[in-house]
């Protein structure tokens, strides 16, 4: 698992799906909810401070590859 943004989403709507299925309890998928939400937190402790520091990338979020024609990718802060 590489732990990064679409990781956490997939295991978000697996979760979700599971508890659809009657695969875990509520309790259960409350609490991947809430060590998601801790995920996400961090995640905007390092964005904020990479703008702090005027740049570079996050390893959280990664940047894919290919952009549509006309999109151009961008450092934050700069």
């Amino acid at each position: 698992m590489s732990k990064n943004i679409s990781d956490l989403r997939d295991a978000m709507f697996d979760a979700i799906q599971a508890l659809k299925e009657g695969k875990i309890t509520v309790e259960q998928a409350k609490a991947i909810s809430d060590i998601g939400q801790v995920i996400i937190s961090s995640a905007r402790v390092e964005v904020d401070y990479i703008r702090a520091t005027d740049g570079g990338e996050s390893t959280f979020i990664e940047p894919t590859e290919e952009l549509p024609p006309g999109v151009t990718r961008h450092r934050l802060g700069r």
